[in-house]
């Protein structure tokens, strides 16, 4: 199956979980008037309303190269990703106004019965099932649209389990557990949002990948056995993927062609890095007095070796 329709059919399901979460909670809500299923119903829409984003996120990310855009449209991801965080944003806020003027307002209706345990732990399970399967497409994929994805579902595991404490509290003759519950959930929304942002940055503002990655990439430099050393490495964010630039050392008694070939050589060996994108090669011969040291290269060879 193509990236493309792996990213739109998890955009898909998501959607269609999460508004048959918010379903069963509003239904349950409506029924038992708990303020903790409630905010669980609000996290379930804002989840809905943000997948419903993501999947359209997804199909344009996902389109081919053309003259506009001639390295295609996958920078359009980290966008995806942070309407996603402020909707996560949106829900935590609303979920923790209603919590904190119920409690302020001494009126706290109690639950009863098991129906609203019972949606909050079943929904519990399910968004267990997306977070882990979502992170595993997200990671084979490189996509940061679906990982944020993912962390919302990781976060829904934690806030559904508060909230189902809420409830079980309220039922054992401790209302104020609700809305404290209800609470709980809104700053576990919150830190989506967080996370969401902080890790979506990066691809926004042209930062570094992560040391690894670029240790990697320079060790597939050198691994050219014509490649002497390497200086003025960099790796950089440009939307989800990566792009390198560096200068490799070479003898200057190369031939033109020998120097092309192993340019070609180095650019396809960095290349298939999972991560990256653009590969640009600079070659630099030793009769020209452009081998110079770098103590970020040593750094990373050594980090590499360990």
């Amino acid at each position: 199956m193509s990236r493309a329709s792996s990213l739109r059919r998890v955009g898909a399901l998501v959607l269609v979980a999460n508004i048959g979460l918010f379903a069963a909670k509003a239904v349950v809500w409506q029924t038992t008037g708990s303020l903790a299923v409630g905010s669980e119903a609000a996290n379930s829409l804002a989840d809905s309303a943000y997948s419903a984003v993501v999947l359209v996120g997804l199909y344009l990310t996902t389109q081919p190269a053309d003259a506009d855009h001639p390295h295609g449209h996958e920078r359009i991801e980290p966008f995806v990703s942070l309407v996603v965080a402020g909707g996560i944003f949106l829900a935590g806020g609303a979920v923790a106004y209603n919590a904190i003027t119920t409690v302020l307002s001494g009126s706290v209706t109690v639950s009863r019965g098991p129906t609203a345990a019972v949606v909050l732990a079943v929904g519990g399970v399910v968004k267990f099932g997306l977070y882990r399967y979502v992170l595993g497409v997200a990671t084979d994929e490189q996509s940061p649209a679906l990982r944020a994805t993912a962390l919302d579902n990781r976060n829904d595991i934690l806030a559904a389990g508060a909230a189902l404490a809420g409830v079980l509290g309220a039922q054992v003759g401790v209302p104020v557990l609700d809305p404290i519950a209800a609470l709980a959930v809104s700053v576990a929304i919150g830190y989506t949002g967080v996370e969401v942002v902080r890790d979506n940055l990066s691809y926004l503002v042209g930062g570094a990948p992560p040391e690894e990655l670029r240790a990697e990439i320079l060790s597939r430099a050198l691994d050219h056995p014509d490649v002497a050393g390497a200086h003025d490495v960099v790796a950089h964010y440009v939307g989800p993927e990566v792009d390198v630039s560096l200068h490799i050392e070479i003898e200057g008694a190369t031939t033109v062609r020998e120097a092309h070939e192993i340019e070609t050589a180095v650019v396809r060996a960095v290349g298939e890095t999972p991560e990256v994108d653009d590969v640009f090669v600079h070659v630099d011969p030793k009769e020209l007095d452009e081998w110079k040291t770098d103590s970020e290269v040593d750094r990373l060879a050594v980090f590499e070796e360990s």
